[in-house]
Order: C-alpha cells, then sequence, then structure tokens
C-alpha cells in the first residue's frame, strides 16, 4: 500500500521561484577536468551527507572530493518477514570529481558490509562482503557560485557487483531533485524528491518508489552545526509499505577541506530500520 507523502517537501519547492541575490557570481566556465578551478576561485565545500538530502551544489571543476561513513550500524526489529536484522557498514563512500563548474560525476562504493538475520524460528543467518557500485551524474542548474537557493538534477544508475547476497543481482536507476534555500536568522533548508525504478521483489519486472526530505540546519558554535530531517519512502509494489524516520546530526569543519559528523536516524514506521546511527568523514582536494 502506498501511503501519504508529506506535504510539505511540495511547499518547500515552491522556493524554486525565488529570486537569487547578491554579488555578481565570477565567470568560471572556462574551467574543466583538466583546466582546474584555482583555489581562490572555489566555492564553499558542500557535501551530499550526512543527512539523507543531497547538496544541490557541485564540486570545483578538476578538485576531487571524498565523502564516506566511518561507521555505520543499522537495527530493525520488524522486517516484512518478521526477522530481527543487524547491520554493519564500513567505509562506504561517495568519489565525486569536478568534471566543469557545474557537473561532477560520483561513485558510490558500498565498501564492506555485514547483516545478522535471526527468523521467527530462531535460525540466524550471516552475510558479509563487498556490496553494490552506484554511478551519479549531478548537474546543477542554479544557484552554484551565489544567490538564495539553488536546484540541480542528478540521475543515477546501481550496478549490481554485491557478494553473498547482500543485494538483488539487478540493475537499477533513478533521478534525484535536490533543491537548497537560505532562510531568515542563518537557518539553511534542503528539499529532495528522488523517483527509484527498482526490480520487484520477484524479479519478473520493475516499479518506481518515491523518496521525499526536507531538512533544516543551523549553526551552533564556531565551526559545530546541525541539523534535523524528515525522510519518507514510497514504493508502488503491492504489499510495500510506508518507510518513514527522523533524522539528526552535528558536522564539525576541521578546515575549510575537512569535516567530520555524526548522526542518527530513527524510524518512526514500523517498515523503517528502527535505529541507525554513523560516523562519517568528508575531505575535498
Amino acid at each position: 500500500m502506498v501511503a501519504r507523502k508529506p506535504a510539505v517537501v511540495a511547499a518547500a519547492f515552491g522556493l524554486l521561484s525565488v529570486a537569487t541575490a547578491g554579488e555578481p557570481a565570477p565567470d568560471k566556465s572556462r574551467y574543466s577536468l583538466f583546466d582546474p578551478t584555482p583555489r581562490e576561485l572555489m566555492r564553499e565545500m558542500s557535501t551530499d551527507r550526512p543527512d539523507k538530502t543531497e547538496s544541490a551544489y557541485t564540486v570545483d571543476a578538476g578538485h576531487f572530493q571524498l565523502e564516506m561513513d566511518v561507521v555505520s550500524y543499522g537495527h530493525d526489529a520488524y522486517t516484512t518477514d518478521r526477522s530481527r536484522v543487524d547491520g554493519l557498514s564500513v567505509a562506504p563512500v561517495n568519489l565525486k570529481l569536478g568534471l566543469s563548474n557545474r557537473v561532477d560525476l560520483q561513485v558510490v562504493i558500498e565498501s564492506y558490509a555485514w547483516v545478522r538475520s535471526k527468523d521467527r524460528s530462531g535460525r540466524v543467518t550471516r552475510r558479509h562482503g563487498f556490496g553494490d557500485l552506484t554511478l551519479r551524474l549531478k548537474t546543477n542548474l542554479w544557484g552554484n557560485d551565489g544567490g538564495t537557493s539553488a536546484f540541480a538534477v542528478m540521475p543515477f544508475v546501481k550496478l549490481p557487483t554485491n557478494q553473498d547476497d547482500l543485494g538483488n543481482d539487478a540493475v537499477e536507476g533513478g533521478l534525484i531533485l535536490p533543491l537548497a534555500a537560505e532562510l531568515p536568522w542563518g537557518w539553511g533548508l534542503g528539499a529532495m524528491v528522488e523517483v527509484d525504478f527498482n526490480e520487484d521483489d520477484g524479479g519478473d519486472g520493475y516499479h518506481p518508489e518515491f523518496v521525499e526530505t526536507l531538512t533544516l540546519g543551523h549553526d551552533i558554535a564556531g565551526a559545530l552545526a546541525g541539523y534535523a530531517e524528515l525522510f519518507s519512502l514510497a514504493s508502488t509494489e503491492r504489499g510495500s509499505h510506508w518507510q518513514a524516520t527522523v533524522d539528526f546530526g552535528l558536522t564539525y569543519a576541521l578546515t575549510e577541506d575537512v569535516q567530520l559528523d555524526g548522526g542518527v536516524n530513527v524510524g518512526v514506521t514500523r517498515a523503517a530500520e528502527d535505529v541507525n546511527p554513523f560516523l562519517g568523514l568528508s575531505i575535498r582536494l
């Protein structure tokens, strides 16, 4: 059954009509992968983590960015087959390369995962190994280098490279539309709509799934900032259930090119993972 979607996300996308303002942005269109953006012209580092809402900003041309969970733990006491699942991910990483001033290429690697499942009869199964590989291409449509809002489009495709049945062995993909906007009193808003095309559980076709997020962030003290987020996933597959989480986290900028983060995602519907604490790191070169 497909559940309702948060109306607040639709309202947030009404901000797409907000006019940009401020100083004219420098013309950086000439820079490319082979002619990198000079350091003095680089924009502030923006990451696609630690919240689930992707950033609307790209990596500057010719520069590299690494974003990763150092470690992430997930616990779910209720699944569709009534089993208990515990999972640990070690160093899943998003490698990002600026191709031009508005476009970056991303390779998401599920480096190592360990999953333990216990079914209703008490039988325990364990799986571990390399996960799937996802390729993403983000294009910023406006706001990369100035203004009060920014918007991007990011198509992606997932390749089934997993070991030990850690995935469904299907090629899947979709489209992500992230928005960022400045709010009064130092608040920042992020919103995202995503459409995924995933394989049916029976393996005989594909169905769309819809992801919507809304996040609010604010500086706390010095280089420390925090955020709170709402996440929703609704699938059109028969028998599916609405997944929703409330997410909280902190970021700390060690330098303008190095950021630490940590947080926890808490499931608020039975189909969602119960709890997911994590620690992360982002580095720009």
